[in-house]
């Protein structure tokens, strides 16, 4: 069986722009990827659709975050009629239920009724998010999800969120490629006052402000959440039409 990759050796690759992946579930080993061209969603440009407004407003699904990290993750690494193998070995998993133990590893989820529909999960370093995989298991469940992580980024005070590489559904939200040195200048700005990984877990884990240099993933938590710690639809529809 395939070891854990280490915490700290995961959080160096990110702060350089390079992330990990498996050639499929059961593969023993993972490769380590740097893109010519990444795909980012500018915070200040989700592209907010009639439809998508009206199924997050109407509240379609209960939305939490860090309610069911572990159960995220194993769902985006299960296969699917449409995705029959997946990029998330058990060393990958195994590793971001440790870092989500840091407070690094973070997750938003997609609940019809208790049923887990799917979500989303990624990194948090300083002011940077890295999306790593998202599901669906029910129509939108994976848009309200992005939907509501760029809201939550927002408040929290992210200033870049990574989605690895494009896809037509994430240019559907807006999402945009850049070359590499770009996107090496956004992350160098969203690291910037990130002294060490040490530093960062520390901060993130126990909460964070401006003096930190890192965002808050639970900020909106503090300001938002309801029942079962859900946020409201019309929360998160509130946040996305505001402008920076």
């Amino acid at each position: 069986m395939s070891e854990p990759l280490d915490p700290s050796l995961l959080l160096g690759a990110y702060s350089v722009g390079v992330f990990p992946m498996a050639d499929s579930r059961g593969a023993e080993d993972v490769y380590w990827v740097e893109p010519r061209r990444r795909a980012i969603l500018p915070l200040d440009g989700f592209h907010l659709s009639r439809s998508l407004r009206k199924v997050i407003a109407g509240d379609r699904f209960r939305v939490t975050a860090d309610r069911a990290f572990a159960e995220i993750i194993a769902l985006c690494a299960e296969s699917a009629e449409d995705r029959p193998d997946t990029w998330i070995n058990a060393s990958i998993e195994q590793a971001f239920v440790r870092l989500h133990g840091l407070g690094l590893a973070h997750s938003i989820e997609c609940w019809d009724g208790d049923t887990l529909v799917g979500g989303l999960y990624g990194l948090a370093l300083g002011r940077a998010f890295f999306g790593e995989s998202m599901v669906s298991r029910a129509p939108n469940a994976s848009k309200v999800a992005i939907a509501a992580l760029v809201a939550r980024l927002r408040v929290g005070g992210y200033t870049l969120l990574d989605c690895q590489f494009m896809t037509d559904h994430l240019a559907s939200l807006g999402a945009i490629e850049v070359a590499r040195a770009d996107y090496m200048t956004l992350l160098g700005a969203a690291l910037s006052s990130t002294a060490s990984s040490a530093g960062v877990a520390s901060s993130s884990a126990g909460g964070v402000g401006e003096a930190s240099g890192a965002g808050d993933f639970g900020a909106l938590d503090g300001l938002a959440a309801g029942v079962a710690g859900a946020v409201p639809g019309k929360v998160i529809v509130q946040l996305l039409v505001q402008t920076s």
